[in-house]
Order: C-alpha cells, then sequence, then structure tokens
C-alpha cells in the first residue's frame, strides 16, 4: 500500500460497501486490492472466559456530547461499516453512552447472529457521597434496550483517572458484579486514562478486563511505552483480558510506517490480547485488518 499521509488516512470518509469507490478525493490514488479472503482471528481474552476477535470496531473518534465520528456520519454509513467489520471477523464492537453508539450498533446487528458477537461497552461513573448515584441496574436496562439484546460481553467503569477508584466507585462496583451474576453482563473491568489507575486495574481481583492506552510514540498515553508495557504484563500474569486502545495515538501517527510500527508494537511488545480501532472508513478499516494479520502471523 502507498504511504498515506495523517490527514488523508483521518478524513476519508465512509466508502462503498465493497472497499472499491472512494468518496475522498485524497485516498484516490490508495491500493484497495487488500486480501479479502483474510479475516480477523479471535483470541482468548486472559481469563475473562470470553475468545474476542483480535480488533474491535471502536465508536468513539473524537466522541463527546453523545456523538462521535462513526455515530456524526449517519446511520447508513455506521451500518455499512459496522456490517463489513463483521464480514471480515471484527465482530467485536467498542460502545459508550458517551459516544452515543449504543442505538448505531443495536440496529446494526438486528440482522446479525448475537451468539458470534461481542459488545463491549462503557459507563460513566461518578461517587461524590451525595447518595444521588446513578442506577446502575437503570442503566443497563437501557443499554440492552437501545443494543436489543439480552446480555452485554463487557462492561467498562469508563475513563478511570486516579488509582483510587475502587474505593471511590463501589456502588457501580457491585452493580457490575450483580449484574454478572444475574448473567446481564459476562465480564467487567475498567478503561484507563491514568498510570495510577492502572496499576490499580492490573492487580484488582475485582477487574477482569482492562482498557489501556498503548503507542510506541508515547502519544496520549498515562506513561512510557515501556511503563506501560510493564504494567500490562502485571495485568496479563494476573489473568486480566488486555485491550490496547489509542494504537495510533488518537490519530497522531497514521502515516503508513507509523501505522505499521504501532501495529507491530501492541501486538508484539504491548502485552495485550486484542485492539480497539476507531476506524471511519472501509478503506481504514481493510487496511488495519491486513497488517494486524499478517504481523499476528508473523
Amino acid at each position: 500500500m502507498k504511504q498515506m499521509n495523517r490527514r488523508k488516512f483521518i478524513k476519508t470518509g465512509v466508502i462503498g460497501l465493497a472497499g472499491l469507490s472512494v468518496l475522498h478525493p485524497g485516498m484516490a490514488h490508495v491500493n484497495l486490492t487488500l486480501p479479502f479472503n483474510t479475516t480477523v482471528d479471535r483470541v482468548n481474552l486472559g481469563n475473562s472466559g470470553l475468545t474476542v476477535p483480535r480488533i474491535a470496531m471502536g465508536t468513539g473518534t473524537h466522541g463527546y456530547n453523545k456523538s462521535s465520528d462513526q455515530t456524526r456520519s449517519g446511520m447508513e454509513n455506521f451500518v455499512r461499516l459496522a456490517h463489513h467489520a463483521y464480514e471480515r471477523g471484527i465482530r467485536f464492537y467498542d460502545m459508550a453512552e458517551g459516544y452515543g453508539s449504543m442505538p448505531f450498533v443495536g440496529e446494526a446487528i438486528k440482522t446479525l447472529p448475537r451468539e458470534k458477537i461481542t459488545l463491549l461497552t462503557k459507563m460513566w461513573t461518578q461517587e461524590d457521597g451525595s447518595g444521588k448515584e446513578e442506577s446502575v441496574s437503570e442503566n443497563i436496562a437501557r443499554y440492552l434496550k437501545e443494543l436489543g439484546t439480552d446480555y452485554i460481553d463487557i462492561l467498562f467503569m469508563h475513563c478511570m483517572t486516579d488509582g483510587n477508584w475502587s474505593k471511590t466507585r463501589t456502588h457501580y462496583m457491585d452493580g457490575f458484579s450483580k449484574a454478572k451474576q444475574d448473567g446481564t453482563v459476562k465480564a467487567v473491568g475498567v478503561s484507563c486514562h491514568n498510570i495510577d489507575a492502572l496499576r490499580e486495574a492490573a492487580v484488582n481481583p475485582w477487574v477482569d478486563v482492562i482498557m489501556a492506552r498503548i503507542n510506541p510514540f508515547g502519544s496520549n498515553m498515562d506513561g512510557t511505552p515501556d511503563e506501560i508495557k510493564t504494567i500490562l504484563a502485571t495485568a496479563k500474569e494476573n489473568g486480566k483480558g488486555v485491550i490496547g486502545m489509542k494504537i495510533f495515538g488518537e490519530g497522531k501517527h497514521v502515516a503508513d510506517d507509523e501505522r505499521e510500527k504501532s501495529i507491530r508494537f501492541a501486538l508484539t511488545e504491548g502485552n495485550v490480547h486484542c485492539l480497539t480501532l476507531g476506524l471511519t472508513s472501509i478503506a481504514q478499516m481493510d487496511d488495519a485488518i491486513e497488517r494486524t494479520m499478517r504481523i499476528a502471523g508473523g
């Protein structure tokens, strides 16, 4: 594949389902003759009991105010991208209430077999001592309705930013544990945006799965690449499932050689089981699949 600069890679726009027609002129030179018989494989996610695709479709690129680049593209484009992901083996959808993406995924999976899909979503949590904490069960019930399913595979407390989270969010942790016991959630955990929060997650027995920021450039990370991969090695030793995020440094490193270096680092050194990638076009998705499976198979 020819080199694609950052602007062209990020601003591609969603292209036709077969990956042959390009809406954004900046992509006109990109070779799309990738090996379409290549599909994403599946990996065991630590001791969570889940086997998941090696790549998850992220739905929160530039996510804010319950929207993201993926949802702002519109329902039709979102469903097209999600269905292409499914056909290429990315049967793993990474969502959050803050992205507004659950209704979009719910629409996309209506015609897909639920037992072949992994659904991950995140709840924003905060305890201020007022006694007015949100009802976890009510939130989960709403998520299930938006997704059109009777269970969620992985539920995270979203964006942990301090090492004290296991003491300040007991209300939510108890609610998540009850949902796990009831069978409406299969595995629980945290997404981390702080090195102390990540250290706690790596050793806390409540955690089944962790989502951590990891790339070789140290961009939008919680420590140096060496610090983070060491913590994630501890997490894996403790049986945690580890999902890498910010693989391209939140869009800062998307030149051809940087994409190659980032995926290779995550898969061979980063101590992750799988990756979540916030892709916004079929061209980007096919590129990521080709690289990931080539590196994983190497």
